[in-house]
């Protein structure tokens, strides 16, 4: 079962959105660096169709966005529910972090209109730095992806 930790309202993660990060704890990626350590625990509370129903009715029409941070100990369940976010709210939009290198095969990367991949590697920075091995992919209309990450790059 997912489990979330916190949520916040962020404005930096997904371009020209107001996005709702729900951090989703038990990731098994454990990136040295890490700046949430705490989320390699098995904690918080259960991350389903009710705490998304709840979400939704707290923050209503101040997000564009809800992005699941983490959950790569259960993709299969990120994915259940993102389908949940664009089957019972499609005014949002669905994004996903995974730390990992590449998602798993079994993923239906149509299920989100945004997804983040890498595990944080210090010496390449974040995503806000050309070196960095993270990246951001929006999907298109067509169904494809494209790289967004030179958004965040300082010019």
């Amino acid at each position: 079962m997912l489990k979330y930790v916190n949520t916040g309202v962020v404005f930096q993660e997904i371009p020209d959105e107001v996005t709702l990060a729900i951090n989703v704890s038990n990731c098994p990626c454990h990136c040295p660096g890490c700046h949430s350590q705490y989320l390699w625990e098995d904690i918080g509370e259960p991350l389903d169709a009710a705490a998304v129903d709840g979400f939704v009715r707290q923050f209503g029409s101040d997000i564009t966005c809800i992005a699941i941070m983490g959950g790569d100990a259960e993709p299969q369940s990120v994915v259940q529910l993102a389908q949940y976010i664009h089957a019972s709210h499609p005014g949002f939009k669905v994004a996903w972090y995974s730390g990992r290198l590449r998602l798993p095969s079994t993923i239906r990367r149509t299920e989100f209109d945004y997804i983040k991949i890498g595990p944080f590697i210090k010496h390449l920075g974040p995503l806000s730095q050309p070196t960095t091995n993270q990246r951001l992919y929006r999907r298109l209309d067509d169904g494809t992806f494209e790289d967004i990450t030179p958004r965040f790059w300082k010019k």
